[in-house]
């Protein structure tokens, strides 16, 4: 589970295929699917086996049986498939992408006080490194004298210098290293500044300071910009536009999002709705069969994808509420699906049981959404996948499935699944520069999975902000014990990944479907990616892939205002895809240098590499690339006219201004 995705790696057989033999008396977990889900009970029954899985959603079911009970029902004529392997292996947390590999940590937040700036330094390792060099730069307005400590010693750094007219820099060898944390615990960097004049807290923000520490031979830390204030505000509902429709009622009232995770923490920002109204109308323990119970979050993952999704705590601006909320989507009901052990293990019969459990109580619940925060490594066509079986189930039913794309960039084909299943809305990440109002350096990392998939489709199908999102998890839970420096000070854990990007869209998709209750799936699909705002290169040409960025950035408003409908899985029939009668192919071509591409995308794709960082080249979305400075002209064989979308979305929006103020539509 992991700042972003869950990578489920499961070695899974293939049908009627056995893994490595085991004791005859040592209990398999295995999966049954046949036509009649009562014989395949008889047929377990009959060996001596125990069923432990009804999932009737794909005529399957889990059992309990011995090697000698397996070889006993094997060749039953009644099993059209037998998966004996369902072990999952989840991958670490990412870390924020400005974080080192070593086992020192610096805290994302420094504590800015009256003369003093402090930054706490964790120790996540088994060993204690040595402080070697200090490189320090802060405003000079803060004078060319300072002082340094690491916990008690003090530092004995070289004399400062001025860096341009507007600040101070020194740069220190340490003749004698000092000792960082012992490991398990931290220390504080402290810079003291004798001659200001003023609270630091009040003149200046964290961004203004620049602490480079190298430790040891291999871990350098810096101190990364931050936010203004992590207290009052997480942006990223600002960025998405769901603040925008916040303020005008916007909240997702009315409906329900199911989050199929780890659990939740009832924290009062998650218990309660904007107005203190209960509103976790639901909780099914999937891993135990156990419904109305609570379902205690011990992994934190799934309390932070619920609070990117619906946290209820206002935004403050100035000490003020500005009508925003913490979360996208501060109202929508939520139901808590427990299918994730507190160390992010788990199984496709935990999983598919609490997707089936989803379904029959779709109508009973009003649930609109399925956020789907995982990853696993693809094991079959998506067609064969259990979890994908059942979530297109989900998906015929209504219900909106959102599902990440996985952390495993920067290679190509690396979607995973659910994410691989074409239905789906499937999501990959971008992130800013710690900018939030300056979209020009937001862009891609690495991390983000590529399509297409193995079957051809394009995916992500659009992309969210995902880098550093802060949201609520369990105190005590393992993400939180892992990852102190994490921590910031509204309490809340800051995470990067694919899973918060997947967490907001589903967010995005309970505001949608609170204004139009009858959008169906399809519809939802089609609004968010009619709308998402392409990355274009000065050039005209798209900066990244399809099978990188989608559509393009999600925006909500955008969604609610330019958004289509009828677009969404065109040429896809998923009730013939259920009833096996047609499978589909993508129309991605894979040649023999094994780099996808699809027709026409050569003219279409800028020839000039990818960055994984900002760059000046890049704008997001028409508008801002047509009405950009240094944009280049046209060229002859461009394939998109961009200036005429901007025209047609311009005429749009100002129809629509038209409307609201009463006017008569031209």
């Amino acid at each position: 589970m992991n700042f972003g995705s869950l990578w489920l790696t499961a070695v899974l057989c293939l049908p009627l295929l056995s893994r490595a033999a085991a004791p005859d008396n040592e209990p398999l977990l295995i999966m049954l699917q046949g036509d009649s889900v009562q014989e395949l009970r008889e047929l377990v029954e009959r060996a001596g086996g125990s069923v432990t899985h009804d999932l009737p959603i794909i005529n399957a079911l889990g059992a309990s049986v011995t090697a000698q009970q397996l070889e006993q029902i094997r060749s039953s004529p009644v099993i059209s498939r037998l998966i004996d392997d369902l072990s999952m292996d989840m991958s670490e947390p990412l870390p924020p992408p400005d974080a080192t590999a070593c086992a020192l940590g610096g805290a994302l937040e420094a504590h800015l006080g009256s003369k003093t700036l402090e930054w706490a330094i964790h120790n996540l390792g088994e060993a204690t490194d040595r402080l070697k060099s200090v490189e320090l730069s802060w405003p000079a307005g803060l004078g060319s004298e300072l002082h340094a400590q690491l916990g008690k010693a003090t530092l004995e750094l070289s004399p400062a210098t001025l860096d341009g007219e507007d600040r101070w820099q020194t740069t220190t060898d340490l003749a004698e290293a000092e000792a960082g944390p012992q490991p398990g615990t931290r220390t504080q960097f402290s810079i003291t500044f004798p001659a200001s004049t003023s609270d630091l807290h009040d003149q200046w923000q964290q961004s203004d300071f620049q602490i480079t520490l190298q430790f040891g031979t291999s871990c350098t830390l810096k101190l990364i910009p931050g936010y203004a204030d992590y207290l009052s505000d997480t942006y990223y509902p600002r960025v998405s536009g769901a603040a925008d429709l916040h303020r005008h009622g916007i909240t997702g009232r009315g409906v329900t999002v199911a989050v199929l995770d780890s659990g939740l923490w009832e924290h009062p920002a998650m218990a309660t709705d904007t107005e203190g109204e209960p509103r976790i109308i639901g909780r099914y323990d999937a891993i135990n069969n156990r419904a109305s119970v609570p379902v205690p979050d011990a992994s934190g993952h799934g309390t932070h994808m619920s609070s990117v999704i619906a946290n209820s705590e206002r935004v403050l601006t100035h000490g003020q509420p500005d009508g925003s909320y913490k979360g996208i989507a501060p109202d929508a009901q939520l139901v808590a699906i427990k299918a994730f052990d507190d160390e992010g293990q788990g199984d496709f019969l935990d999983i598919v049981r609490g997707i089936q459990w989803v379904v029959e109580h779709r109508e009973q619940l009003n649930i609109r959404v399925l956020n789907l925060s995982f990853a696993a490594r693809p094991r079959w066509p998506y067609f064969l996948d259990p979890i994908n079986q059942a979530l297109m189930q989900a998906w015929a039913a209504g219900i909106t499935v959102v599902a990440a794309a996985g952390n495993e960039g920067p290679e190509p084909m690396t979607i995973g699944s659910p994410g691989n299943l074409p239905y789906i809305i499937t999501v990959g990440a971008y992130t800013d520069s710690w900018t939030v109002d300056d979209r020009n350096d937001d862009y891609i990392p690495g991390f983000s999975s590529r399509g297409p998939t193995p079957s051809g489709h394009i995916k992500p199908d659009l992309v969210a902000p995902g880098g550093h999102i802060a949201g609520l998890a369990s105190p005590g839970s393992t993400l939180t014990r892992k990852h102190p420096n994490y921590m910031i000070s509204s309490g809340e854990l800051v995470m990067t990944g694919t899973s918060q990007a997947s967490a907001l869209v589903s967010g995005i998709a309970a505001l949608l479907l609170q204004l139009e209750p009858e959008l169906t799936p399809d519809d939802v699909k089609c609004k968010l990616m009619s709308s998402a705002e392409p990355a274009i290169h000065q050039n005209g040409r798209l900066y990244y892939s399809p099978f990188l960025q989608g559509s393009g950035a999600v925006s909500a408003t955008r969604a609610v205002t330019l958004g289509a409908t009828g677009c969404g899985n065109q040429g896809l029939d998923i009730a013939r895809d259920i009833r096996g009668e047609t499978h589909y192919e993508g129309p991605a071509i894979v040649g023999e240098t094994r780099e996808p591409t699809l027709p026409g995308l050569q003219d279409l794709l800028t020839p000039k590499p990818t960055e994984d960082a900002p760059s000046d080249a890049l704008r997001w979305g028409v508008k801002a690339h047509i009405e950009r400075e240094d944009g280049e002209p046209p060229s002859a064989d461009l394939p998109v006219d961009w200036l005429e979308i901007y025209t047609a979305e311009r005429s749009r929006i100002e129809a629509l201004s038209r409307q609201d103020n009463g006017e008569s539509p031209r």
